[in-house]
């Protein structure tokens, strides 16, 4: 048996099987404009898949407040028509199979227990650093989603009297804040302001500084907030190198300043990239399904 695998973006959606445990078919076609266009292309993906794979069911990564027990999708995203209608209901009948739905962060966060950089660990937290900051409660081997399913919401934190985590620790704010101070018509990206950084630019380097110091400290307090085995750090910033070693830095003076506390946040990046969604997304239907012949936990 194999799995239909998809991963809802906001400008493409991304697809693969699941067969003899890895993700073989990979590909993706642009996000469609309306959810008729959704249903027409998902259709046609399963029809197509199934002249050479025996599907069993379909497992989908989605944007927005994914509601498992009322099976609809809430709040809001970049796929704006997928939101506050029975879509469970109207998937099972389109694609004429079981399906399993959850969170696109929460799906990331999922992968790297099951198989990644916390494989075999049962309570984690994974931090998605992008635009904003987001991410993944685990415990016990589940997701928390939280009585107003905002579980893994960590961008939220304040961490000065008027910043947010989303404000203060992520690489494209750092950008933001540099090309203002330096009174930029285009923006430059978190890559080119770390680089100005590296070839001497003091300002840069206090931005840089900065985007490090409230990482470690939105770190260093869900650390002691929810005393995690270990907290996985996903999204574009992972890939930069040395990342790890300079948080891990700016912990440990954290941890210094604070005297009182007692070890330093065990942190580490994610295992996978571009396949964390569709990967997660998979763990997710055997969670819901208990398929242990699509799943193993080896």
């Amino acid at each position: 048996m194999s799995l239909l695998v998809i991963d809802i973006g906001g400008s493409s959606v991304k697809h693969a099987v699941w067969e003899k445990e890895e993700l073989v078919e990979k590909g993706s076609f642009v996000t469609p404009k309306t959810w008729e266009e959704m249903k027409q292309e998902l259709q046609n993906l399963k029809k197509k898949m199934e002249e050479t794979y025996e599907i069993e069911g379909v497992a989908f990564s989605a944007p927005g407040a994914v509601n498992q027990e009322k099976r609809t999708i809430e709040g809001a995203s970049a796929v704006p028509y997928v939101h506050h209608f029975p879509i469970y209901t109207e998937l099972e009948e389109l694609l004429g199979c079981p399906i399993s739905m959850e969170n696109d962060a929460n799906c990331a966060g999922l992968a790297e227990v099951w198989r990644g950089a916390a494989k075999g660990l049962k309570n984690v937290l994974f931090v998605v650093i992008g635009s904003g900051i987001g991410g993944a409660v685990i415990v016990d081997g589940k997701i928390q989603h939280g009585k107003h399913l905002f579980g893994g919401e960590f961008g939220f934190m304040l961490l000065n009297e008027n910043h947010t985590f989303s404000q203060l620790g992520t690489a494209v704010h750092m950008a933001r804040r540099y090309s203002k101070r330096m009174n930029l018509d285009t923006e430059l990206s978190g890559k080119e302001v770390f680089e100005l950084a590296e070839q001497g630019d003091h300002i840069a380097a206090e931005e840089v500084e900065t985007f490090y110091h409230y990482l470690a400290q939105g770190i260093y307090n869900l650390q002691y907030s929810y005393d995690p085995e270990k907290i996985i750090i996903g999204g574009g910033v992972s890939s930069k190198e040395g990342l790890l070693s300079e948080l891990t830095e700016h912990l440990e003076k954290i941890v210094e300043k604070v005297g009182i506390a007692p070890f330093v946040p065990e942190v580490e990046l994610c295992k996978y990239k571009n396949d964390a969604n569709l990967i997660g997304a998979v763990y997710n239907y055997q969670l819901a399904h208990g398929k242990d012949n699509l799943v193993n936990h080896n």
